[in-house]
């Protein structure tokens, strides 16, 4: 058994390098910490048969993590339903369908293909995060001092969960309202594939697939669209085809980005801005989360629209507990998260995402690229990472320097002004600080960028 890196444990996952950081026998400790830990749990009912959904993705070492994940499980008296090669929200989607006691993916999500990792939730997707879980499970693994369950578990095979997904997100839109879109889709060789096959399948539009072929080794290019580099190919692509619509899926198929009809990313804040314009319309006056990067245009279209809304920490397992805590029922993360409290369960659902775009891209006549010009209003300088020798200090400063500021302490520091706000947060695994501003001129955003990078000095 290779020695297990400590410092996989991480605050929303567990991520590290397979056959350095980890081997094949973390799975199946993992399995056996992991039924360990939901015992401790207050849902917990003495002498009741845990099952959990177990999946994986296509990298070339998840059939042998998920292999060694299920004999973990297995052997600690949990029964396992193997839903296969599914994207995370497939996952999710199965925990809360089925009413399991918890599920289990095998996944690094966008990280290069040397990575592997283990994404976990509870009873209807709640997240286990470091804070509520994953610090537990790292002790137990790291004791290793488990007894097997006298009665070992039982495997299931389940290959209905993603039908059963698919027909659940269609019963959000009205499919008629949606035109024979022609709509470019990079699932860069990950698993966003799955269900956009399946999706599309019960659709008007034309689909022109990029890299959807399930590749572990990543053959066109990384599976992080938030990269530019990522969605060069669907760019050219979409002006190529003079397509309506591009869309761009990270590895495991949670994250989206959306190109309009002329191969410009939309920003996010835009597109969280818009859904939440549109979830609105199903439950008016609700309560809509955004996290603390600035995105200034989604707040002006919550309230527009009615809602309320409600800043939220960056990370999906604390944005989601936030959801959960504060009665938040749609919430977009920059990073492209997407989150509902659906029927299921409060996490990522990206082909009810997808459904909500075609639907308003069937009412733009004139493309997505006029219709979100208008929502431009404001100057953002995107995420910069700045490595420093001392966070505190930095801190410090900033906070000396803005102190007559509207101050938030949410997730690192918030800071706004009339004319210009923004968010630095320190790294949790770097010596970086990362800046995101933004401003109502091109003017004062530069000005203000490089103050604070200068401060960052």
């Amino acid at each position: 058994m290779l020695p297990i890196n400590p410092e996989i444990f991480k605050a929303y996952d567990i991520r590290g390098i397979y056959g350095e950081d980890f081997d094949n026998e973390l799975a199946r400790l993992l399995g056996l910490a992991y039924v360990e830990l939901r015992k401790t749990d207050h849902d917990y009912v003495p002498l009741k048969k845990i099952k959990v959904a177990v999946g994986a993705d296509m990298r070339l070492s998840s059939p042998e993590l998920k292999n060694f994940l299920i004999k973990g499980l297995t052997e600690a008296g949990a029964d396992v339903m193997d839903l296969g090669t599914i994207s995370t929200p497939t996952l999710y989607y199965a925990v809360g369908h089925y009413g399991l006691d918890g599920g289990i993916t095998v996944s690094a999500s966008h990280n290069p293909k040397q990575w592997n990792g283990f994404k976990l939730v509870r009873s209807k997707g709640i997240p286990i995060s470091g804070e509520t879980g994953i610090e537990t499970l790292r002790d137990l693994v790291m004791k290793n001092n488990f007894i097997p369950a006298v009665i070992p578990g039982e495997v299931s095979i389940n290959t209905e969960v993603l039908a059963a997904e698919i027909s659940y997100a269609l019963s959000f839109v009205d499919k008629l309202a949606i035109k024979p879109l022609k709509v470019v889709v990079d699932t860069a060789n990950g698993m966003g594939a799955t269900y956009v096959e399946a999706l599309f399948a019960k659709l008007p539009c034309e689909l022109i697939a990029l890299n959807f072929s399930l590749d572990g080794s990543f053959p066109a290019h990384e599976a992080d669209p938030i990269k530019d580099e990522n969605v060069a190919e669907l760019k050219s692509a979409v002006i190529k085809h003079q397509a309506d619509l591009g869309i761009a899926i990270d590895g495991d198929g949670d994250r989206i980005f959306f190109i309009d009809n002329t191969g410009e990313v939309i920003p996010q804040p835009i597109i969280r801005g818009l859904l939440a314009k549109l979830f609105l319309e199903i439950n008016p006056g609700a309560r809509i989360g955004y996290d603390v990067r600035p995105g200034q245009i989604t707040v002006d279209l919550i309230k527009e629209s009615g809602g309320v809304p409600v800043m939220t920490r960056v990370g999906h397992s604390l944005i989601k507990e936030q959801m959960l805590k504060d009665d938040i029922f749609f919430a977009g993360e920059s990073s492209g998260h997407f989150y509902l409290r659906g029927e299921a369960g409060c996490f990522e659902y990206p082909s009810i995402i997808i459904l909500k775009i075609l639907a308003l891209a069937s009412e733009t006549p004139t493309g997505l690229a006029d219709f979100v010009q208008t929502y431009k209003k404001y100057l953002n300088s995107g995420e910069i990472n700045r490595v420093v020798s001392n966070k505190d200090t930095v801190f410090a400063a900033i906070l000396e320097k803005y102190s007559d500021g509207k101050i938030s302490k949410l997730d690192g520091l918030t800071i706004e002004y009339p004319d210009f706000w923004f968010n630095v947060r320190a790294s949790n695994t770097e010596p970086k600080i990362r800046l995101n501003l933004e401003a109502i001129t091109a003017d004062v955003m530069v000005a203000k960028r490089d103050e604070i990078l200068d401060l960052m000095k």
